[in-house]
């Protein structure tokens, strides 16, 4: 049995997307995203959402079963792999789509890509979403594209997205997968869980 991850998006139109969007923007990775070649998308990512994205990224691929079950959900461009390379005007046209509105730029290709993935998939294989369920935006298209083979990490109800993110890293470190249940019939919102205890120093530089 195969697991594929799939990553939701992180946010480029907040705070640090502007840091990055800007003209002007000086920093190393906004200067690589002018460049014709660009940035691979799990590391913009990555920046856009911090904690939580490195989380989803690390966990993916360390318990995927080889590296093109890692999958990231796009706002207009569907399923692409985290090292696909983006650039500024790639992510300007992220911001200007708002995947929480039904979107037919973002269903269409989300859809698309969903279809292929799923005629690939062997009988016991299961598609993994490591992203929020409490809203349809994304669980809507997968489910009715997947069914019961779409699940979720029974441990991200009740969690925010900080806490998510720390508790990926931590499975990382003890090599440990979560448990995952089928999204259909699943409880999407719940009590707060218990604060986890902080990270080990040497996981929290490595994503400084």
């Amino acid at each position: 049995m195969a697991s594929v991850f799939l990553l939701s998006p992180a946010s480029c139109s907040g705070l640090r997307a502007h840091m990055i969007l800007r003209p002007g923007a000086a920093s190393l990775l906004a200067c690589r995203l002018r460049e014709p070649i660009g940035a691979p998308l799990g590391e913009v990512y990555t920046f856009l959402s911090g904690l939580y994205f490195r989380g989803k990224l690390a966990y993916a691929r360390a318990f995927a079963d080889r590296p093109e079950h890692v999958l990231v959900i796009t706002p207009t461009a569907g399923l692409r792999p985290p090292d696909t390379l983006v650039t500024l005007d790639v992510l300007r046209g992220f911001a200007r789509v708002d995947i929480a509105d039904g979107s037919a730029r973002f269903r269409r290709p989300l859809l698309a890509d969903a279809r292929t993935l799923a005629a690939g998939l062997g009988a016991d294989d299961e598609v993994i979403l490591l992203g929020s369920i409490a809203s349809p935006k994304y669980v809507d298209v997968l489910s009715g594209v997947f069914g019961p083979r779409l699940k979720f990490p029974a441990a991200f109800v009740g969690r925010g997205d900080m806490s998510r993110g720390g508790l990926l890293l931590r499975c990382v470190t003890a090599r440990t997968a979560l448990d995952y249940v089928p999204v259909a019939g699943a409880t999407r919102r719940g009590a707060r869980p218990p604060k986890l205890p902080p990270l080990p120093r040497r996981v929290v530089q490595a994503g400084e």
